[in-house]
C-alpha cells in the first residue's frame, strides 16, 4: 500500500512541479513537499498496519505510541536513504517516469535497518538474530559487486566514491599487476581477471565495475572479452583524470558518468516472471502431448534397438553443463569432441525418426528440462559441447547467449535460423538474432515467440 502511495505521490508532484513551477512552488519547496508527503503515508501505514494486524490476530489493545515510533522511524531512513540517492532533487522529481527499482531498493534497505536496531534493541520475543545476521551477510554485503582494476585507481575510490558511483561502499577488489614489463603484465592480467571470473560464478554476483584509466584500451578490451562470458552487467568508472574535471555531487548525476560496457541480462523480476511461465506452460504441455509421447516412445522402442531418450551434455545458463533429453531419431550416440550435425537425408536417422524430427516431436521431452530449471520455453538453442568450443573460438559474441537459459525454441528458429550451421555464415546469423532476443526479451515476445514456433513447426522449415 505505502509503496503504491509514494509512487503515486511523486507522479502528481512531478506533474504539478512541471506545469506550476514558475508560477508557486519553488524547486527545493516541491521536494520538501514530497518527502513530508513520503513520510507522512509511511507514518499512517504503519500505524494501520499495526492496529489491523493485532485485530486480526484477536489480541485486545494497542501500543500506538509504538507504532507511531516505528512509522517516524521508518519514515526518517526511508527519506534520507532517498535524499541520499538524490530522487528527491528537482530534476529527478520532473521526470515523467518514475523509477519503481530505485523506490523498492530503497524500501528494502529501510526494512534491513529496521531489522537491524529491532535485533540490537532485543525488541521482538520471537527473532531469529542468526538467521538476520546470515540473511544480511548474503543480501547486504559486498558480494553482489566486483571491482576489477589497477593499484593506482583502486586506490584513489573512496568510499565516498564508490557510494556514489554504483552505490556500495564495500566490494571484492581485484587488483591488475603493475610490472612494466607489458608480456608479464599480460600473463597477470589474464589469471586476475580468471580468478575475479570464478569468483563472480561461485557468489552469482550481479555487476563487475572495471576501474583502469580509459587511455588504457588494451586493458578495457580484454577485460570486456572476459565479461561477455558472465551474466552480469559490466560498467566502466570514469578514471581519476575524468573525475578531477567535475564537481558533481549528486549520486544520481555521478552514476550518469558510468559506461555500461555490457547490461545484465534480466533482473531478478524478470527472471521470476519467466520462470513463473515457464513451469506452467510446460507442465500443462506435458499434460497434453502425454499421448503423443507415450506413441513416440513405442514407435522408436519397436522400430529400432537402443534408448528410448537420447541423453547429451549441453552448456546452459552461465556455462553451467547439464543433460539435454531428447527422443532417439539416429542411430548413433554421438558425445565428445567429434559430434556431427544432421543433414538433409542423413543416413544416420532412422525412418520413425525422421517423422519425429518433421514434427518436431523429438523435443518434446526437454519440457522435462524446462520443469527441472535446465532450460527454458523460449531462448537460445542449445548446442552440443563440441560445436560450442568451435563456435566460441569463430564468433566473439557467441558466449553471450549463455546469459539466458536456452530453449526449446528461440526468436532465430522463429526466423528460419533452424537446423544445421554447415558455414561460419549460417551461425553467425542465428547468434545475432539470439543477441536481438536477449537484449529485447519481454514477456509479450516470449508469448509471441511460442505463438510462431506453432506455424514453424506446421510449415516444416529446415526440419529434416
Amino acid at each position: 500500500m505505502s509503496i503504491e502511495s509514494n509512487i503515486n505521490q511523486r507522479a502528481t508532484y512531478s506533474r504539478y512541479s512541471v506545469d506550476q513551477r514558475s508560477k508557486t512552488f519553488s524547486p527545493d519547496l516541491v521536494s520538501y513537499l514530497i518527502s513530508g508527503s513520503d513520510a507522512v503515508v509511511i507514518l499512517l501505514s504503519a500505524l494501520v498496519a499495526g492496529v489491523g494486524y493485532r485485530f486480526l490476530a484477536g489480541k485486545t489493545g494497542s501500543d500506538y505510541l509504538l507504532q507511531c515510533g516505528v512509522g517516524l522511524l521508518a519514515g526518517t531512513l526511508y527519506v534520507l536513504r532517498m535524499h541520499g540517492g538524490g530522487h528527491y532533487s528537482f530534476q529527478e522529481i520532473a521526470k515523467p517516469r518514475v523509477e519503481l527499482r530505485d523506490i523498492l531498493m530503497c524500501w528494502f534497505s529501510t526494512g534491513l535497518l529496521l531489522a537491524f536496531i529491532a535485533f540490537l534493541l532485543k525488541i521482538s520475543d520471537v527473532y531469529s538474530r542468526g538467521a538476520f545476521i546470515i540473511f544480511e551477510r548474503g543480501t547486504t554485503g559486498g558480494r553482489d559487486t566486483v571491482l576489477i582494476g589497477d593499484f593506482g585507481e583502486m586506490a584513489a575510490l573512496t568510499p565516498a566514491d564508490l557510494l556514489g558511483l554504483c552505490g556500495a561502499t564495500e566490494v571484492n577488489r581485484f587488483i591488475l599487476g603493475v610490472e612494466r614489463d607489458n608480456s608479464e603484465r599480460s600473463l597477470l592480467d589474464a589469471q586476475v581477471i580468471s580468478a575475479a571470473s570464478q569468483y563472480v560464478r561461485k557468489h552469482n554476483c550481479r555487476q563487475v565495475l572495471i576501474a583502469v584509466p580509459w587511455n588504457d584500451t588494451d586493458r578495457i578490451e580484454l577485460i570486456k572479452n572476459q565479461m561477455k562470458l558472465l551474466p552480469v552487467a559490466a560498467q566502466l568508472l570514469p578514471d581519476l583524470r575524468i573525475r578531477s574535471f567535475t564537481s558533481v555531487t549528486s549520486s544520481a548525476r555521478r552514476r550518469a558518468l558510468v559506461v555500461e560496457l555490457q547490461r545484465a541480462p534480466l533482473s531478478e523480476l524478470q527472471r521470476l516472471v519467466k520462470r513463473g511461465m515457464d513451469i506452467a506452460v510446460s507442465s500443462l504441455a506435458v499434460i497434453f502431448f502425454l499421448p503423443v509421447m507415450a506413441l513416440a516412445a513405442l514407435a522408436i522402442k519397436i522400430g529400432s534397438p537402443g534408448p528410448v531418450i537420447f541423453r547429451q551434455i549441453r552448456r546452459g545458463f552461465n556455462g553451467e553443463e547439464f543433460i539435454i533429453y531428447k527422443f532417439r531419431t539416429m542411430t548413433v550416440q554421438e558425445e565428445g569432441p567429434q559430434v556431427v550435425q544432421a543433414t538433409r537425408h542423413d543416413a544416420r536417422v532412422t525412418n520413425i525418426g525422421r517423422m519425429l524430427r518433421a514434427a518436431s516431436i523429438d523435443e518434446l521431452p526437454q519440457l522435462i528440462n524446462v520443469i527441472k530449471g535446465n532450460m527454458s520455453l523460449v531462448g537460445p538453442r542449445p548446442h552440443a559441447l563440441a560445436h560450442d568450443s568451435y563456435f566460441e573460438t569463430v564468433l566473439s559474441g557467441y558466449a553471450v547467449r549463455h546469459h539466458v537459459k536456452p530453449g526449446i525454441t528461440g526468436w532465430a528458429q522463429c526466423n528460419g535460423a533452424r537446423g544445421e550451421t554447415p558455414t561460419v555464415q549460417h551461425i553467425a546469423k542465428r547468434v545475432e538474432l539470439d543477441l536481438w532476443y536477449i537484449n529485447n526479451w519481454s514477456f509479450w515476445l516470449d508469448l509471441f515467440i511460442m505463438i510462431k514456433t506453432v506455424f514453424e513447426v506446421l510449415r516444416k522449415r529446415n526440419a529434416y
